[in-house]
């Protein structure tokens, strides 16, 4: 493990987020927000990370259930 030097008075760049599909590690560029109706309050969201190859994939299982809520660019 390599140490990461900040000059004094910047702070570190933050980590790319990766996307929510299982082994992948692709920059996620999609948030997918989600809830079970059945078990949370209808206002509360969850969030799945997609990079741009999985966010059908991952909104298709999600819609197929009833969970999908709403896909927007993250940034």
């Amino acid at each position: 493990m390599s140490d990461v030097v900040v000059p004094a008075g910047s702070t570190a760049p933050d980590p790319p987020l990766d996307c929510s599909a299982r082994g992948c590690r692709a920059a996620a560029v999609w948030a997918l927000r989600w809830n079970n109706p059945r078990i949370h309050d209808p206002r509360r969201r969850k969030t799945w990370l997609a990079c741009t190859q999985h966010r059908e994939y991952l909104g298709d299982f999600l819609r197929v259930r009833g969970f999908l809520r709403e896909v927007a660019p993250l940034g």
